[in-house]
């Protein structure tokens, strides 16, 4: 039985991130990812990061507030081996993982695992972002 559509199938979705360092954050996505920000009118200690295809993800202030363990977003890429290597000449550095009792196995920050492609970094927050491609 195929489930009725609710009104979340059609409504846009945003993620929302904690930072320690508001601005610190904000050069990160800024400068070093190279997205555009934008300030959110009337709102204090937020900002909003528009990525591709409308994304928008806000991230928000909150220094006694520790970095989630899991992955908190996620880039879809065409190209991982490229997306990887033009970051790391802005100087993202790419996780290491040695789990193959889950599948996760990577080699110079990529995991190859099924049909995907991945590689995760943390943000200047310790947020873990992750690149995926489907092949």
């Amino acid at each position: 039985m195929t489930p009725a559509k609710s009104v979340l199938s059609i409504a846009p979705a945003s993620a929302v991130i904690r930072a320690a360092d508001l601005e610190r954050a904000k050069h990160f996505y800024g400068e070093t990812l190279g997205l555009r920000l934008r300030d959110i009118p009337g709102r204090q200690g937020e900002v909003q990061v528009l990525a591709g295809d409308g994304t928008l993800v806000c991230i928000y202030e909150r220094p006694t507030t520790a970095a989630p363990v899991n992955t908190t977003l996620c880039f879809e890429v065409p190209d991982v081996a490229a997306a990887v290597a033009a970051l790391r000449i802005r100087g993202v550095v790419f996780q290491e993982y040695d789990m193959p009792e889950t599948g996760l196995v990577t080699q110079e920050g990529v995991a190859h695992m099924g049909e995907e492609t991945r590689a995760w970094f943390q943000d200047s927050e310790g947020n873990i972002l992750v690149l995926r491609q489907r092949r």
